[in-house]
């Protein structure tokens, strides 16, 4: 099996993959040591080709695969894709599209919920894979012919996968949903990391709103930091030490010293410096910037009811269809229906909206009831007509 590691072979297997509809594509990366994900091999198939991609050749420039993924006449088949894409994106600003992610489209035929690559294959072409593999360290030179017969059938099987589903989405008439789907995933906005966003990715900690404001500023701060410097977070600083040091928000050094959550001596640090200036940022920060702190009451009987109601309904709705109930709504979008006047969430836009969220909602008005019949559970109407009882 021939490992690619020369620009000219790329570029040839790459105008070969291009004179077909779709390629299949995975990668293998690290990055337990890097904020953005070192790419280690590529693999690429099309109806009956086969490639090997190896990024890390001294001679080897990916151009020709990046102009591949950018190409609008093939149909890029992922399977979970997210950090595929997010790779292309961050190394060639290319969004690789029309694109087709089989995790998502088997949520949407019926597979259940985030359904693993093996275990797809498994339940669609009835092969084994071999996944021992699956945590190798596939920075390390040279790779040997199991890994490589290992990377390959992560794009020969998908060839598979994609027909069978793609035919399953046509008969279903679902091929729309799947591509709403797609949308968000072809999206550059769902791949840009906005360091005054990283807030969003902690739990909200912090005993005040003015502790958010600086938990707020913190997070950004070691975001910018962590990207320039490609390190993992926690490598500038922990979630811990950023909870503590938003909810005492010292002002000098001396008080940053006496947290616990830092190393001894690190007070004396350069970092130590930026850290007292952005907790300034934070204290001096527009509240009317800052979100509301999470109320963390309990809802009142009536909402929490109907949310038992709503998942009855959600998990009867997704059998009866076929589809994920995962996809369909989360826990929080239940919650938020179940709340909120007018909830902004995808439960209640698009294929969803028309599958779930209408039902949803005349649920939520009283103007349907849940009944059992044949074994099932249906939405009924409800009569306005108040039931009378002896006394």
């Amino acid at each position: 099996m021939r490992l690619i590691t020369n620009t000219e072979e790329l570029d040839a297997a790459c105008v070969e993959l291009g004179r077909h509809p779709y390629v299949t594509v995975d990668t293998e990366f690290l990055r337990e040591q890097t904020f953005w994900s070192k790419l280690c091999l590529i693999q690429m198939a099309g109806p009956d080709l086969e490639y090997l991609v190896d990024p890390m050749a001294p001679n080897l420039d990916l151009a020709p695969f990046y102009r591949l993924m950018a190409n609008e006449a093939v149909e890029k088949v992922f399977h979970s894709g997210r950090q595929d894409v997010e790779i292309v994106f961050v190394q060639a600003g290319v969004i690789p599209k029309p694109m087709f992610d089989t995790q998502v489209a088997a949520m949407v035929c019926g597979f259940g919920d985030s359904i693993s690559y093996v275990n797809l294959v498994k339940r669609i072409t009835g092969a084994d894979l071999d996944k021992s593999s699956r945590f190798t360290d596939w920075s390390r030179r040279p790779l040997s012919e199991h890994q490589l017969v290992y990377a390959l059938g992560d794009v020969t099987h998908l060839r598979d996968v994609y027909h069978h589903l793609k035919a399953e989405l046509k008969k279903s008439g679902r091929a729309e949903w799947l591509a709403e789907e797609m949308a968000e995933l072809t999206t550059a906005e769902t791949y840009i990391q906005k360091p005054e966003e990283a807030w969003q990715r902690l739990k909200v900690r912090v005993k005040s709103r003015r502790s958010f404001a600086v938990l707020m500023e913190l997070a950004a701060w070691r975001e910018k930091l962590a990207q320039a410097q490609d390190v993992p977070r926690a490598r500038i600083l922990r979630d811990e030490a950023l909870y503590d040091i938003a909810n005492q928000a010292p002002t000098d050094t001396a008080k940053l010293g006496e947290l616990r959550t830092l190393s001894e001596g690190f007070a004396r640090s350069g970092r130590a410096r930026d850290i007292i200036e952005t907790v300034k940022l934070g204290l001096a920060r527009d509240l009317k910037s800052v979100p509301p702190l999470p109320k963390g009451q309990a809802m009142s009987a009536e909402s929490a009811a109907l949310v038992e109601l709503l998942k009855v309904l959600l998990k009867s709705l997704a059998a009866q269809k076929g589809v994920a109930s995962r996809l369909i709504a989360t826990s929080d979008d239940l919650e938020r229906i179940a709340t909120e006047e007018h909830p902004d969430i995808p439960a209640l836009k698009g294929w969803r909206l028309d599958l779930f969220g209408e039902t949803a909602l005349s649920l939520k008005r009283g103007e349907i009831a849940l009944a059992i019949d044949g074994g099932e559970v249906v939405p009924v109407p409800r009569s306005r007509t108040p039931v009378l009882t002896k006394s």
